[in-house]
């Protein structure tokens, strides 16, 4: 048992790399600036650039919820632990960079490779236990219209109240 413990305890760092075979082999080869991925200056570049370019579908707070949340597939979770856990640095490189086929997510060429890493490093930050539940809101460009009588702003728009 005392020789199992160490060796589980390097089993995250080790799996930090571990993409998956349907990673295309560019993505797998990317080197993860990991620390830039722990800056609070890349962070905080992270955080203006989600509400410029991904708060509309996934929410100010990252949580799925943005204005237009209703689309063909559910936009991600990104407070969601679970979410980090399956999800290494490579892999939300990738996404952001080629989108999700299938789903309305379309990848992001016209960012520039410190973007998208500092976009990564906001995402990850948001589902770190120490940040659950607190994930600030960001200033979002878009104005989402002021809910009319009758209409709940959390739920979407055109959703009435119920």
């Amino acid at each position: 048992m005392r020789r199992l413990l160490p060796a589980l305890a390097t089993l995250p760092f080790a799996l930090w790399g571990c993409d998956g075979p349907d990673l295309p082999a560019e993505y797998r080869r990317l080197s993860v600036p990991t620390a830039r991925l722990s800056s609070e200056q890349a962070t905080r570049a992270g955080r203006e650039l989600f509400a410029r370019h991904c708060a509309i579908c996934h929410g100010e707070r990252g949580d799925g919820r943005g204005i237009r949340r209703n689309l063909s597939s559910r936009p991600q979770d990104f407070t969601d632990p679970a979410w980090r856990r399956r999800s290494p640095p490579r892999r939300v490189y990738y996404l952001i960079r080629e989108g999700r086929q299938g789903t309305a997510m379309a990848g992001w060429k016209t960012l520039d490779a410190d973007q998208v890493w500092d976009l990564v490093a906001y995402l990850r930050s948001l589902a770190t236990p120490a940040t659950r539940g607190q994930a600030s809101e960001v200033s979002s460009p878009r104005e989402e219209p002021a809910p009319s009588a009758g209409w709940r702003s959390d739920r979407g728009q055109g959703t009435p109240d119920r």
